[in-house]
């Protein structure tokens, strides 16, 4: 049976449900998203659909008023249709994908199963996101053209952000649909899927509850404060910057308790399950609820945000008072002699190489965080990589349990568990009695099956840089062989910022393009494309005053982006996640991009106090000015007034959706809504540019407006400058960034050569990087990672 989803239906609009239906509305599928009448009527209102749809409305724009933004752009909204369950069922007929978010209870759940088996079509899908009952109870009752179409779909929220999309068969789901499911969630919903067992919580929450409720009672219960916690368990170990504390006050302590009270109830046979009601942590979460203080959603939980000698501080719980205090500074041996280390296995074998309170903490919370994925693994996964894919999908784990396990050695781990008292699973025993010493080898998985290594499935559609043939190499980026004639560009510097040996190994790249390849692609994996140039390469060559050497950085940047953008062979760009400052003129330097959905573009220089000098202000006008200056009696100050508040106030997208509508991506540019998916995406489309046989652009003039709107832009600085929004230093930098996007001292409107503007932006930022207010800025941002406003 063949499948397709082209309208899907949501029936629950809360969190959740609304969430879901925003994701799908951004990949452009349109959603008819339902819930319950408004309660509590007037006579007068009962008949009223606006009175009718009261609350399912105020659900929907919670949605889209919500921070982070749910809707890639505003207009993604437009896709999606409200209505309630007793007046707007029947729009649900012809969808095909129906997702079940009401609430937690499962005599609701199969009222709206019957219903849902009278107005669905035959082959329509039906699925659950809940998280807490089982899947097949839900469907019991149903006919068995629905069980063949129903199975649980478990996003994790904010589901437009979280990767993870865990998916539930029952006994009765038929095969085509899994498959369908599997595939649609990772190649169109851009997810990671993972298949679960149908066990309680399924595979994230059930790991993650226990193992984090044994962490947080270890902490309490040997005196480990809130701040000293959060400093060990997050990046130092591989784990996300809100560590535990500060994940637990942005889940919601409230929704924590929920779900651990739930597991509690569902797990009777888990010999951990006593884990889930520790003492210590059960008096502070107890009390903390009863005080709704819980998280970030109402302004205080673990964390407390207060004002401290005139400074907004992050105050820290005392478990023991209940009082909020300013953290003191944390410091361990361990963690300073290690922190530096970057690859994650040897900072942590390193790091328990030691015997203070943080190598201790993370040496007994992993071990049992070990035990309890080896016991609960085979009831809740098909196979191990299942579990590691929850926690780095889910939880944003740099790595899974099974994998830290293998990075420590699993027999010796396994010893010092066994020492510890910890229970090693028989599966893993038999696996080490057989001469199996670790968990994944050579691209296989161990299978407690078969009890033999498993070839792991291969995803088609991920191209690894670190996979490709490595050509050259430096210290910030290589050359690599995509195969089938195409050449990779990646960077590996320190966030990937723009530096000499990068532009360098560019130039390495254009000259085998033109002799050896067909095509390239700048891209990489890293966690992002690129945060701009190297601002210490800058800051330090001006703070000594070696402004032949800024200069030249300059010239050889502007160089390198304009051969790209007129290489004779195709030039493809991959962002994602950050692309900040020279990180957008790489990407719009290309002939075409395939971007990450969540890519954040923006030319921000000013935060620094400069301007953007590697072609950004001329490509900006390329983009923005020249279209609109081919019409006859156009007028050139709005599109030009755009371009100059946007890069004055260092607008960054907030989705590839916004830097299309920011011009930082070209309407013909495309999302990859699966990122893993980006570089094999971004090698297609320069093979097809290859295959069509599409030339070079042209060398193009770019539309100086001259020294009239020059004036007409300071005008509006003044405004901003009166209105306080702009500092002095503000208004320095605005200046000559008018006078850039202007076309200099020029007496009126007129066509001028690419490399007149360039010079402008270079001749700018040498003047703004010799002020004191500049160099102060960039100093700041070296320092703290912050703008300065001076």
């Amino acid at each position: 049976m063949t499948y397709r989803i082209d309208k899907v239906g949501v029936v629950g609009a809360g969190t959740m449900g609304a969430g879901i239906a925003a994701h799908l509305a951004n990949i452009g599928i349109p959603v008819v998203l339902l819930d319950i009448v408004t309660p509590g009527l007037s006579d007068a209102e009962k008949d009223d659909p606006q009175a009718r749809n009261r609350l399912v409305q105020s659900l929907y724009d919670r949605m889209a008023k919500a921070r982070p933004a749910n809707l890639a752009r505003k207009d993604r909204g437009e896709l999606i249709t409200i209505g309630n369950i007793e007046d707007d069922f029947d729009k649900l007929a012809d969808c095909d994908w129906i997702v079940e978010v009401v609430i937690e209870r499962l005599d609701i759940k199969r009222q709206l199963m019957a219903r849902l088996d009278k107005v669905r079509k035959p082959n329509a899908i039906v699925s659950s996101n809940t998280s807490g009952i089982p899947i097949a109870d839900i469907a019991a009752e149903s006919s068995e053209s629905l069980k063949a179409h129903f199975l649980g779909t478990h996003f994790f929220n904010p589901p437009r952000y979280l990767k993870l999309l865990e998916i539930i068969p029952t006994d009765d789901t038929d095969s085509d649909v899994l498959d369908f499911m599997v595939e649609f969630g990772r190649n169109t919903l851009g997810k990671g899927v993972v298949v679960c067992k149908d066990s309680p919580n399924f595979i994230g929450n059930r790991f993650f509850s226990v193992a984090a409720s044994y962490s947080i009672e270890y902490a309490f219960a040997n005196g480990y404060t809130i701040a000293e916690i959060d400093a060990i368990t997050g990046p130092l170990i591989g784990r996300p910057k809100s560590a535990t504390f500060r994940l637990m006050d942005l889940v919601g302590l409230d929704v924590m308790g929920h779900v651990n009270s739930n597991l509690y109830d569902a797990v009777p046979h888990d010999a951990y399950r006593e884990t889930l009601r520790p003492a210590k942590t059960s008096v502070v979460m107890e009390t903390l609820i009863s005080n709704k203080w819980l998280g970030n959603k109402t302004g205080q939980g673990f964390y407390k945000k207060a004002m401290v000698n005139g400074k907004r501080e992050f105050l820290t719980l005392n478990p023991d008072t209940f009082d909020y205090e300013v953290a003191e500074s944390v410091r361990f041996a361990s963690v300073g002699a290690v922190r530096k280390i970057e690859d994650l296995g040897t900072r942590v074998a390193k790091l328990l190489e030691y015997d203070d309170r943080a190598a201790t903490y993370v040496r007994d919370t992993l071990l049992f965080g070990f035990a309890y994925a080896a016991y609960v693994a085979p009831e809740i996964a098909y196979k191990l990589t299942d579990v590691d894919d929850a926690m780095r999908w889910g939880f944003a784990h740099e790595a899974g349990p099974f994998q830290m396990w293998d990075m420590l050695g699993v027999r010796e781990t396994a010893a010092a568990m066994e020492a510890s008292g910890l229970e090693v699973a028989d599966w893993v025993k038999e696996m080490l009695d057989a001469g199996y010493d670790c968990f994944y080898q050579n691209g296989s998985y161990y299978d407690w099956n078969t009890k033999r290594y498993k070839s792991a499935e291969i995803d088609k559609n991920i191209i690894l840089a670190r996979q490709c043939d490595e050509i050259a190499r430096n210290d910030s980026a290589s050359l690599r062989d995509m195969g089938d004639g195409v050449l990779l560009l990646e960077f590996h510097s320190k966030l990937n910022a723009l530096d000499g040996d990068i532009i360098a190994m560019g130039n390495i790249g254009l000259e085998k393009l033109e002799t050896e390849f067909d095509a390239m692609v700048i891209g990489n994996n890293g966690q992002d494309f690129s945060v701009g140039a190297n601002l210490a390469m800058v800051g330090i060559a001006a703070a000594q005053g070696m402004w032949d050497q800024v200069e030249k950085m300059l010239y050889d940047g502007q160089k390198f982006q304009m051969e790209l953008r007129y290489a004779r062979k195709p030039v493809v760009t991959a962002p994602h996640q950050r692309v900040l400052g020279g990180g957008v003129e790489m990407t719009m330097a290309g002939w075409a991009s395939v971007a990450d959905h969540e890519t954040y573009m923006g030319l921000v220089e000013v935060g620094v106090g400069i301007i953007p000098a590697w072609g950004g202000c001329t490509e900006m006008i390329r983009r923005k000015v020249n279209p609109v200056m081919r019409t006859d009696n156009a007028d050139v100050l709005p599109p030009l007034q755009s371009v100059f508040e946007q890069i004055a106030t260092a607008k960054v997208g907030e989705s590839a959706w916004q830097d299309k509508e920011l011009g930082y991506l070209r309407d013909s540019d495309v999302i990859a809504f699966n990122s893993d998916h980006r570089l094999k995406m971004a090698k297609d489309l320069a093979l097809g540019l290859v295959e069509a046989g599409v030339k070079a652009p042209e060398v193009e003039k770019i539309y100086a407006a001259g020294r009239d709107l020059y004036y007409a832009l300071l005008l509006g600085l003044k405004s901003f400058e009166w209105a306080a929004y702009a500092t002095p230093h503000d208004v320095t930098v605005g200046k000559k960034l008018a006078y850039v996007l202007c076309g200099g001292d020029l007496s009126e409107g007129t066509w001028v050569d690419p490399w007149h503007m360039l010079d402008l932006e270079r001749e700018a930022v040498m003047s703004l990087a010799g002020t004191e207010e500049t160099k102060a800025r960039v100093m700041h941002m070296l320092q703290t990672g912050k703008p300065l406003r001076n």
